[in-house]
């Protein structure tokens, strides 16, 4: 992970995120299909005012789609399935809790996936607190 002199670009956050996707296994990134993963710097004043956000630094990343639960044959996407990363969000979460950069990327990338496999963000915490159950035990034994 290299240092920053100056806050991380769009570019290098977008890097992050390419590389964190290219990481994930195969056998998860073919099911994740089309969707464009996109780096700006906030969400949207819409995206605001419908996630009820206090300050747009409130909102690390976003899918904005029809998850996969919810897809049917006849039904017609209106748009094409994004996930929004939030760099100015991010980087303060970064700055304040002091993680790494890399893997605070990948951990919303992968949240944002999961919503579009149609997990809720209770599924995703139990999944997360198993892995982390998991990996725990491996270390102790």
């Amino acid at each position: 992970m290299p240092l920053y002199s100056t806050p991380p670009s769009l570019a290098d956050c977008e890097d992050l995120a390419r590389r964190a996707y290219a990481d994930l296994p195969e056998t998860f990134r073919r099911f994740v299909g089309d969707v464009v993963i996109r780096v700006v710097d906030f969400p949207d004043e819409d995206t605001e005012r419908e996630m009820e956000l206090e300050t747009p630094f409130d909102l690390l990343g976003l899918y904005r789609g029809v998850d996969m639960g919810s897809k049917t044959v006849a039904a017609t996407p209106q748009d094409v399935d994004m996930i929004f990363l939030y760099r100015r969000p991010l980087l303060d979460f970064w700055v304040e809790t002091n993680e790494d950069l890399e893997h605070l990327i990948r951990h919303v990338l992968i949240h944002e996936i999961g919503h579009h496999f149609g997990l809720s963000d209770e599924d995703m915490e139990t999944i997360e607190e198993q892995a982390e159950a998991e990996e725990g035990r491996k270390l102790h034994s």
